[in-house]
């Protein structure tokens, strides 16, 4: 693979939803084959898929394998509202995996028969997952803008087109802004415990050609004080409506580095990982995954037996840290909750 387009963790292939197993890379590219909405909710569970727009995309096909098994009985809608229960409980923090299961619980509920509703998912999804990627590429030019002619950029987590339906989040800003001519140095945390940065985004920039660095997460405030990074850009799993942001554990603290030395610090995600419904970060609820992440390195003990692990998943990094956030419908600057509703009510912002 050499370019973003070819990238994809996401597809519908003879009624089954195919999704690269993002576990194995970059020594395996395996594809699972799913035909049951169940085994798609394990898969979200077990970061088969990960990243919030991926996830919310997944979660549609889910709504679309389930309603096309419920189909079948008299209470169709019973076990439809059943199954996405089940399938929002895999992760709690995405609010995209609520967002595209109860965009689509809404859908089979307006349907006249079960019939229709197994059509109209089904198409839903592969909607979603297209203008996912278009939504993707308008955020890239957006944030484009908003990069250096030149210099080094700090990113976290993995961002790009195996975060989403294809091209990506903050990756994407990167690589529209690369695709702009401009000459930019990516540097790459690693991201522990489950190493997406080092796995992930460095297999995607790899596979692009576009320079970096891969270091440990603990050399950022380093690279930070030896004039190195530029700007640091992010992507985010849920958004409270004042700006504060939940994202891949280790992000607050590169915020707080990005301040001290005056970086900017930028989020780029699409308007569907705003929750308005949420005031702000302190409502978040924030998933605590299994210490054997945090006991282990690639299935590898690394601390003493019987230890006692915090393995949250997730932080929030206040507003006040948040230079700009970057969406589909342009860029909201501080006074967050003024400016994400514009954005929201379709007033494009540059």
């Amino acid at each position: 693979m050499s370019s973003a387009d070819q990238i994809r963790a996401i597809r519908w292939e003879e009624g089954q939803l195919c999704l690269l197993d993002q576990r194995l890379l970059p020594q395996q590219e395996t594809w699972l084959k799913l035909s049951d909405y169940r085994a798609v909710a394990v898969a979200i569970r077990q970061m088969v898929v990960r990243g919030a727009p991926a996830i919310g995309i997944t979660a549609a096909y889910a709504m679309a394998l389930a309603v096309r098994e419920a189909s079948t009985h008299a209470d169709w809608q019973a076990r439809l509202l059943s199954a996405a229960d089940e399938i929002k409980a895999a992760r709690p923090t995405a609010v995209n995996l609520a967002w595209a299961t109860d965009r689509q619980l809404a859908l089979a509920q307006s349907a006249s028969t079960a019939g229709q509703a197994v059509a109209a998912l089904l198409q839903a999804a592969h909607d979603l997952l297209r203008d996912d990627i278009a939504d993707n590429q308008r955020m890239g030019r957006y944030g484009a803008e908003l990069l250096p002619a030149e210099g080094g950029i700090l990113t976290h987590c993995n961002t790009g087109s195996l975060a989403t339906g294809g091209y990506g989040t903050a990756l994407g800003v990167i690589r529209a802004g690369i695709s702009a001519g401009k000459q930019l140095h990516i540097y790459a945390d690693e991201t522990r415990p489950w190493l997406q940065g080092a796995r992930l985004t460095a297999w995607e920039l790899q596979q692009e050609g576009i320079p970096f660095h891969l270091h440990a997460d603990s050399a950022a405030a380093y690279l930070m004080q030896q004039g190195l990074i530029h700007a640091v850009i992010v992507g985010a799993d849920r958004i409270a409506a004042n700006g504060d942001t939940a994202n891949k554990i280790g992000t607050y603290s590169l915020a707080v580095l990005a301040q001290y030395h005056q970086i900017p610090f930028y989020v780029a995600a699409p308007l569907s990982t705003v929750d308005f419904a949420m005031p702000d970060g302190g409502g978040i609820v924030i998933e605590e995954r299994p210490a054997a992440e945090v006991q282990q390195c690639a299935g590898h003990a690394v601390a003493p037996e019987g230890v006692e692990v915090r393995n949250p998943a997730f932080d929030v990094t206040p507003a006040s840290l948040i230079t700009a956030i970057i969406t589909e419908r342009g860029v909201a600057r501080p006074g967050f909750p003024v400016a994400l509703q514009a954005l929201a009510a379709g007033h494009m912002q540059a």
